[in-house]
């Protein structure tokens, strides 16, 4: 995949960068696999606001992508398309029956291609197996953290974890943000790397394509005045005036840790993203 640079005809196009979504073969999404998604604009059932910054954007379709696959029948890529709620792209799958359904498209999927479920599988990029079943040094992705409930890990545009040891019933693996954790070897887990790996070379350009997206501006709180920010107030450009930023509701931002170190998945980590 690449991007498309503009030409700085106007000040939002400078700079400016798209995809060139030459990867992809279908425009329209499945009707029988997309659901309309109501917009809530970061407010609970009291009609309170309880995530700042979201409203408006364009309208969207949720596409139900299939993360369970383990006993899935071969199928038949016969469409790659953009999903616009998520960074990866997706491929439809049609298997011998004709039920039709999504998956996540991984690095190197075409029209045509057929991909299989099961301990049998290829080691081929988009078919799925149980991490029992795959060798050691394979990159993998959509991968389970319980048997059976579907795909949680590895799922966005670019990323791709490694399988690094097998021990008894659990296998080592390397996140893409670099942490190594446990994962039961009867999960399951699909070869490759997720497709769109030029994501993050994209550029906005414009506020405009910000709020497409739903999200709207967000204020400093240093311009803020005292009452609603811990940042605000003083005589012009003023500090913060506290060791580190915190929130408008006081708890630190920068380097303030929210893991639970007593959580019961903790002994499953091996090594965190941060080297320790």
């Amino acid at each position: 995949m690449a991007t498309i640079k503009y030409k700085p005809t106007t000040p939002a196009r400078r700079d400016m960068s798209v995809p060139s979504f030459e990867e992809i073969t279908k425009k329209t999404p499945e009707r029988s696999l997309i659901h309309h998604l109501k917009k809530h604009a970061g407010r609970n059932s009291y009609g309170k606001i309880t995530v700042r910054h979201k409203g408006g954007g364009n309208k969207r379709n949720y596409r139900i992508v299939s993360f369970r696959r383990a006993d899935a029948a071969p199928a038949k890529v016969i469409g790659i398309e953009y999903d616009p709620n998520r960074t990866a792209y997706i491929a439809l799958l049609q298997d011998d029956a004709g039920v039709k359904s999504y998956i996540i498209a991984p690095e190197g999927l075409k029209v045509g291609d057929t991909v299989y479920s099961g301990a049998e599988a290829d080691i081929k990029p988009g078919n799925t197996l149980p991490i029992a079943n795959i060798p050691v040094g394979t990159v993998i992705y959509n991968i389970e953290l319980y048997p059976g409930k579907g795909a949680q890990l590895v799922r966005s545009a670019g990323t791709g974890a490694q399988l690094i040891a097998k021990e008894e019933k659990l296998a080592q693996v390397r996140l893409p943000s670099g942490e190594v954790r446990y994962i039961r070897l009867d999960c399951t887990a699909c070869i490759g790397m997720v497709g769109n790996s030029d994501h993050e070379t994209v550029k906005v350009g414009k506020a405009g394509k910000t709020r497409h997206k739903g999200i709207r501006p967000h204020v400093r709180g240093s311009v803020m005045n005292p009452n609603d920010h811990p940042h605000g107030g003083g005589e012009g450009k003023s500090p913060i005036g506290m060791p580190s930023p915190v929130t408008p509701w006081g708890k630190p931002t920068h380097g303030y840790k929210t893991r639970n170190k007593k959580a019961r998945t903790e002994k499953m980590i091996i090594k965190h993203r941060n080297g320790k």
